[in-house]
């Protein structure tokens, strides 16, 4: 369940994002640490996401929070780039990981197999289309449970 601050964080670190270059992807707050923590993956839009971006944001997004004052008490923040094995579900991470190789999930199986890997061709409002070794692959969206960026590429 997402925790009530987080649409009131994605607004105030959207705009100090985009100011830097970045994209934020993702903010999760975890309370059931002590003292909680607050993560924030960003994305650089032109190129791979370094170091300094994060630590750019994290100075940043650290004093628009503080001004703000939206988080009552003490909190740890986390600026970090989401990682190879993040799932996608955008329709412009699609866009953007064309090509790349991922690890399609499915609820039922499509030629005997519930998983399939290939290199993503993309998606449209009926399926998951990816190519394997030149050959096609359609995967019905309402069986997809899931599409991860796949740390082999193929």
């Amino acid at each position: 369940m997402t925790h009530p601050l987080v649409p009131q964080i994605l607004d105030l670190a959207a705009p100090v994002a985009e100011v830097l270059g970045l994209e934020v992807v993702g903010v999760v707050f975890h309370t059931n640490q002590n003292p909680p923590v607050l993560r924030v993956d960003v994305r650089n839009c032109e190129c791979d996401t370094s170091l300094n971006d994060c630590e750019r944001m994290s100075r940043a997004l650290e004093s628009a929070l503080d001004t703000a004052d939206v988080i009552p008490g003490t909190y740890v923040l986390e600026v970090s780039s989401p990682g190879i094995s993040r799932q996608l579900s955008s329709d412009r991470e699609f866009i953007s990981f064309k090509g790349f190789s991922v690890l399609v999930k499915l609820t039922e199986p499509v030629g005997g197999q519930q998983e399939w890997i290939g290199q993503l061709i993309g998606r449209d409002d009926t399926a998951v289309h990816l190519s394997q070794k030149g050959k096609v692959i359609v995967l019905p969206r309402e069986f997809v449970v899931s599409v991860q960026l796949n740390e082999k590429r193929h």
